[in-house]
């Protein structure tokens, strides 16, 4: 299941269904769970926690501390859940003191060729991130977002849950759960309704989302009386509510 020319620190803790392919490096404090798979020449360091039936593919970087000048050594970690796949050439940094100290990444993940996770973001779970999309540090990604190829997203952002964001978008601010943005300077195109029928709201879920969209994007209101018709339309539609608090607690303030 170990390669002979694998590398393993002793301080590693592997479970015993763990494959290692040839080359591959594991350094101190490395703990991976049952099933998972570790490709050729791949490097992991630690502290990294990595969960059950992982597929982390060669050339990947997991683990290394965060390309941060902030950073001064602190002891600072790295967590990946279950069911995550890990493309090649993949970058995945540990936490800095200023954000948590740990980067965390949920399960059920999809993680094409190329992408990097910075410092202290956390991914929800059954996320994609299609090839080249990049977080810079202290994202949130809820989950079920989709990244298109060579998306960028500037630190301290929040991705909502079931967003999509457009080839090539660039993101500056939070992007509202449902919604769909595209652009050099991202801007919505609408709710991510492919992606919602995929994952079973209903018409009549979808027809008060586009309320709800309307509320923020077509009547041109303060954010003060978006906030406020928001939450008459959640008194009688639960499903508003994400999209509620989302704009409630936006700290960037929204693609809009």
């Amino acid at each position: 299941m170990i390669h002979e020319t694998a590398i393993i620190h002793p301080s590693a803790r592997l479970a015993d269904s763990v494959q290692v392919g040839p080359y591959t490096v594991i350094g101190a404090d490395v703990e991976i769970g049952e099933g998972t798979i570790i490709a050729p020449h791949v490097v992991i360091n630690g502290p990294t926690r990595i969960g059950k039936k992982n597929h982390i593919f060669q050339f990947a970087s997991v683990g290394e501390m965060p390309q941060d000048k902030k950073y001064a050594g602190e002891h600072s970690w790295l967590e990946i859940g279950d069911n995550n796949i890990i493309r090649e050439g993949c970058t995945l940094n540990r936490g800095t003191g200023l954000g948590g100290n740990v980067t965390r990444i949920g399960n059920n993940n999809l993680f094409m060729a190329y992408v990097h996770i910075a410092h202290d973001c956390v991914v929800g779970n059954h996320t994609i991130f299609a090839n080249n999309a990049t977080l810079a540090g202290h994202i949130t990604v809820e989950d079920f977002v989709v990244l298109s190829g060579f998306t960028a997203v500037h630190q301290f952002c929040r991705l909502g849950k079931h967003s999509f964001l457009a080839k090539c978008a660039k993101v500056g601010k939070d992007v509202v759960p449902y919604t769909l943005v595209a652009g050099e300077d991202a801007i919505p195109y609408g709710l991510n309704v492919v992606g919602l029928r995929r994952h079973g709201f209903s018409n009549a879920d979808i027809a008060t989302l586009r309320q709800a969209y309307k509320i923020i994007y077509r009547k041109t209101l303060s954010m003060a009386d978006v906030i406020a018709e928001l939450a008459k339309l959640a008194e009688t539609n639960p499903v508003v509510n994400d999209v509620l608090h989302f704009v409630q607690n936006s700290q960037r303030g929204i693609v809009r």
